[in-house]
């Protein structure tokens, strides 16, 4: 839990007293590979933290997925969209690895955000961030090649990526796997 905790106090100090009630209400939760977190037309009830692992969101096709997102650890991972509306989410998320989640409920964080000093700054932060990978990937996709994403998906988490599957790089980065596997040829 200091890994959050270390987390958090990075964005903004929390006092103990809201960090006694905002862990208070984290649950660890211990998944194997290839778990779904949450599935299309289901609602998203928990904000997540990554302590260990690697986490895809995707559509879920019938000749291949579209991988939209990766996140690693020591990051939050949900359904951002769908946690905020409560309503039924458009895509999937899954783990990649043997992960470790802490997580709070919905209800649970929104007492949070009501109820201390801190939650309130630590939402706005959070949601300013995920807005500015949002965007990222959004001027990624429009401006650069293929090629180009690679490399910096490859610059960015050069370790991270040895273990997640080319087929789901390839999707992310809006290529199929044949087309990745000539860019990887080409700049090696």
């Amino acid at each position: 839990m200091n890994e959050i905790r270390n987390f958090i106090e990075n964005i903004t100090p929390m006092n103990d007293a809201d960090w006694q009630l905002f862990s208070s209400k984290l649950q660890e939760v211990n998944l194997k590979k290839n778990t779904p977190l949450l599935k299309i037309g289901e609602i998203e009830k928990h904000l997540s933290f990554i302590t260990k692992g690697i986490v895809r969101l995707y559509i879920p096709k019938d000749e291949f997925d579209l991988t939209f997102g990766f996140v690693f650890k020591n990051e939050f991972i949900t359904a951002y969209d769908s946690l905020l509306t409560q309503s039924p989410s458009d895509y999937q998320i899954e783990t990649l690895t043997e992960t470790t989640l802490w997580t709070i409920s919905y209800k649970d964080l929104q007492e949070v955000y009501e109820t201390t000093n801190s939650g309130n700054i630590i939402g706005r932060k959070m949601a300013e961030n995920m807005f500015l990978i949002k965007s990222k990937r959004e001027l990624s996709l429009l401006s650069k090649t293929a090629e180009e994403r690679y490399l910096d998906l490859f610059s960015d988490r050069p370790k991270l990526l040895q273990q997640i599957p080319l087929k789901y790089i390839a999707s992310y980065i809006g290529v199929t796997p044949q087309a990745l596997s000539r860019i990887r040829k080409r700049i090696t």
